[in-house]
């Protein structure tokens, strides 16, 4: 169902911490569109300003959240074993660390950005490792285990696309069937890795491995969460990961949790992602853990904008996965669904999707029996091709009734 987020990373980097700061429960919603949970998977949420304020109306969120007018919608998210060198070759908890992530469909690295553990995982003084290591041995412990797939294999594809002109596509992709990897995926690795001039049956091992790269960063895309950046040597390592070309969000997942607790007590009043909060119940909280919170905005939130957890869940579904959310709505006028509860739900779905796509998303029936949509602001009145746009409110008229 939906989309899945893979938090991936050597051990003692803080992913744990990441994984538990975006996961922590603490906005009630009524209708969990996820029943069941595995121990390594969670709930985070992505965050997004409501319609409700535009439209100034009190809303009633069913399958998310509005505090103060910003929506939370929440998105699975699942934290793979911790990566080791060799992992592709069955290292460590290598087969654990595959398996997790071979459901992903965008990945988060927590990298230890001060440098301060080294390629196991353990912890030395700041800047004696470098985290730019640890992103290029990730990618290429995917790109060997995409390879070591795929080569089982390939002289037997590599001759039907010979003998018989069958599209290297169609049998990639039977290949690397459960691993979330896509046709669209494929074909545009194929086009990445300039290959398109030589016979399959004559590529090397080399041709193959960077095809895998490619296909890795069209299935897979990543973000570089570079997390303890309240150490020292951080902020420089982050400009030179920067400058290799990465996407990176600066990090510090121990703040993101010590405030999410903190607001789940109710002793603050902050929101995932917001770049300011205040101590509500100073009374019941000591000295020290005031000092701490204070120390918290000082160094991370006035310094960095934010504690980047948040900011990078955001920024893997609406910058890498390319989504738009959209609230279905049955009665364009009222905002309101049959029971009469406005703005009750919150899709995200592909940039590019168009009305009657998102009408089989809400519910088969309503795909094939599709009339028209209307379109909330402007009360038009909308066809099939309609291509929906980030916080539409659209209204589907359909002649099935939704089973």
């Amino acid at each position: 169902m939906g989309n899945l987020i893979g938090v991936v990373g050597k051990p003692n980097v803080g992913k744990s911490t990441f994984f538990s700061a975006a996961t922590l429960v603490s906005v009630p919603i009524a209708n969990y569109p996820f029943t069941t949970i595995k121990p390594n998977r969670g709930m985070g949420y992505v965050r997004t300003p409501c319609v409700c304020a535009e439209f100034d109306v009190k809303d009633e969120p069913v399958n998310s959240a509005c505090l103060d007018r910003i929506r939370l919608i929440p998105v699975e998210m699942i934290d793979c074993a911790g990566l080791v060198p060799g992992a592709w070759q069955g290292k460590g908890l290598g087969n654990q660390f595959l398996d997790d992530i071979r459901r992903a469909d965008v990945l988060i690295q927590i990298v230890d950005a001060a440098g301060a553990t080294d390629t196991e995982g353990k912890q030395c003084e700041p800047g004696t490792c470098d985290p730019l290591d640890d992103v290029k041995f990730l990618e290429k412990e995917l790109d060997m285990w995409l390879f070591q797939i795929v080569k089982k294999d390939w002289g037997k594809i590599s001759k039907a696309v010979e003998g018989t002109k069958a599209d290297v596509s169609v049998l990639l992709e039977d290949r690397l069937t459960g691993l979330s990897i896509k046709r669209t995926h494929l074909l545009k690795a194929l086009e990445s890795a300039a290959l398109g001039g030589k016979s399959p049956i004559a590529w090397s091992d080399d041709d193959l491995i960077r095809l895998m790269t490619e296909v890795r960063k069209q299935s897979k895309p990543m973000l570089i969460a570079a997390n303890k950046v309240d150490l020292p040597h951080a902020e420089e390592n982050i400009e030179r990961i920067r400058e290799s070309g990465y996407q990176v969000i600066p990090c510090c997942a121990e703040a993101e949790l010590v405030l999410r607790r903190a607001a789940e007590k109710g002793l603050t009043d902050y929101k995932p992602g917001d770049v300011n909060f205040n101590i509500l119940k100073p009374g019941e909280l000591k000295p020290e853990q005031i000092s701490a919170l204070n120390t918290v905005k000082e160094k991370i939130l006035i310094k960095w904008g934010s504690t980047g957890v948040q900011e990078s869940i955001n920024f893997a579904y609406f910058k890498l996965l390319g989504m738009i959310a959209v609230y279905p709505v049955e009665d364009a006028e009222k905002l309101a669904d049959h029971k009469g509860r406005v703005l009750p739900d919150a899709y995200l779905v592909p940039y590019g999707t168009t009305a009657k796509e998102f009408a089989y998303i809400i519910h088969t029936d309503l795909g094939e029996g599709f009339i028209f949509g209307i379109e909330a602001r402007s009360k038009m009145r909308v066809g099939e091709d309609y291509v929906l746009k980030d916080r539409d409110v659209i209204s589907i008229a359909s002649g099935k009734k939704r089973g």
